[in-house]
């Protein structure tokens, strides 16, 4: 009963919302990939909204029903009948009257089955399409045959990018490059200097000896000059902002304009956040979801930050299938030469441990929990924190690992604020 309601409501929403970009045709701005695309779209509407009247996606409305809501400016009514009601009666409203509505819609458009992107995109028509790239061990990977076949989903959104339109790619992502190498009129960034928009210098800024954000140099047609993004770290901060500069250019906004923009702009919860511990810690909170490739991102930002002594707190990746051993053992690897000691959280994690102490870190420094522990870690790690210590926390969306983030608050009062998933109905799960 619930999946017939389900299919009901994703078929009258999309039917209003192709409606409605008939009616008041904004441009659009799509953004996909396995990896950044919620921060991506958020840099991107940063670097917009001072010059142009623009809506983006909540938080990852990105499914074949966040997307309409975004084009309907609705919000999830969750499993209420009767607010999905009120939904349908307000997209009728954008369509029986005019109303003032967006010249610019930044929508973020994901996958976790074949399909799923083709189907928007078919009816979506972007004016520019963006992608953050696939890396060999892609989120969402499960319900594919192979990561090759997780690229092709996000090149189809490319593929239905109006005349005349804008594909803006991920240069870094080789795979990527060539499969839309076709396509008329490409713009790619990166760190890799055949890019149009490229960054250099990449560094963590400090404050009091603290890590307080991420500076970069944006090079393009030749120029230079620096870019500093407050209140989150790692190498997906810089991406996002080059893809936001590379937007930017093809709607006309100036460079110096998004430079601006983007010092002012404050990344989204939960994604390699700076948040201030207790004792004098610091936590890099990076809980919204968990891949491979952002996993080592994170760790590799962790050893790069200056600390007394680093912590990671890593959570299951879920959705991997039968990459999944593969993929914990790859983070293991890795933590051991980035943190020095590692909490793991879930029983796909052991696997992280494991590699972990095979690659030399000691087994006194390595504690294993269950995946329901996530809280109960925080509670017991936070009597040990002391001024000068760094702790990542990282872990798919079930794992809940913002609740370990929690516990380890200097300001827990602030976790409405500052962490992923304190909406009510995530409270009672």
């Amino acid at each position: 009963m619930y999946d017939f309601f389900k299919k009901s409501i994703v078929f009258l929403l999309t039917w209003e919302a192709r409606l409605v970009l008939s009616r008041y045709k904004p441009k659009v701005i799509a953004v996909t990939g396995s990896v950044g695309k919620t921060t991506t779209k958020d840099a991107i509407y940063a670097a917009l909204s001072g010059s142009l009247h623009v809506r983006k996606s909540e938080k990852s409305f990105n499914s074949d029903i966040g997307v309409p809501l975004t084009i309907l400016g609705l919000e999830n009514a969750w499993r209420n009948p009767l607010l999905w009601g009120l939904n349908l009666a307000r997209g009728l409203a954008l369509l029986v009257r005019k109303k003032e509505y967006p010249a610019w819609l930044v929508v973020e458009v994901g996958a976790d089955r074949p399909g799923d992107i083709r189907r928007i995109a078919k009816w979506l028509r972007p004016d520019t399409a963006v992608i953050t790239g696939v890396p060999d061990f892609p989120v969402h990977v499960e319900f594919f045959r192979s990561p090759d076949e997780v690229a092709r989903e996000k090149r189809a959104l490319a593929e239905h990018v109006k005349e005349g339109g804008t594909v803006i790619l991920n240069g870094d992502d080789s795979r990527m490059l060539e499969m839309c190498s076709a396509f008329e009129k490409v713009i790619t960034y990166g760190f890799e200097k055949q890019n149009n928009f490229s960054a250099s210098h990449q560094g963590i800024l400090y404050e009091k000896g603290k890590a307080i954000g991420t500076r970069f140099r944006l090079v393009h047609s030749g120029l230079a000059f620096p870019v500093s993004i407050m209140g989150a770290l790692g190498k997906a901060r810089t991406y996002a902002a080059l893809a936001a500069f590379a937007v930017a250019e093809v709607v006309g906004i100036e460079s110096s304009s998004v430079a601006r923009s983007l010092a002012a702009w404050m990344p989204p919860p939960g994604r390699m956040r700076v948040i201030k511990g207790v004792n004098g810690s610091t936590i890099i909170d990076d809980t919204y979801n968990s891949s491979p490739a952002a996993a080592l991102s994170a760790l590799d930002t962790l050893k790069e930050v200056k600390a007394i002594r680093r912590i990671a707190v890593l959570g299951d990746m879920l959705e991997l299938g039968r990459y999944a051993t593969e993929a914990h053992r790859s983070v293991g690897t890795r933590a051991a030469v980035c943190a020095e000691t590692l909490l793991t959280v879930g029983f796909r994690s052991r696997a992280t441990g494991e590699a972990a102490l095979d690659a030399g870190m000691p087994e006194q420094n390595i504690r294993e929990y269950e995946h329901t522990e996530s809280r109960r870690v925080g509670q017991e790690l936070r009597n040990e924190l002391r001024e000068g210590d760094i702790v990542l926390v990282k872990g798919s969306q079930s794992m809940r690992m913002e609740r370990t983030v929690e516990e380890l608050m200097a300001e827990p009062e602030k976790a409405v604020d500052l962490l992923v998933r304190q909406e009510p109905e995530w409270l009672l799960k």
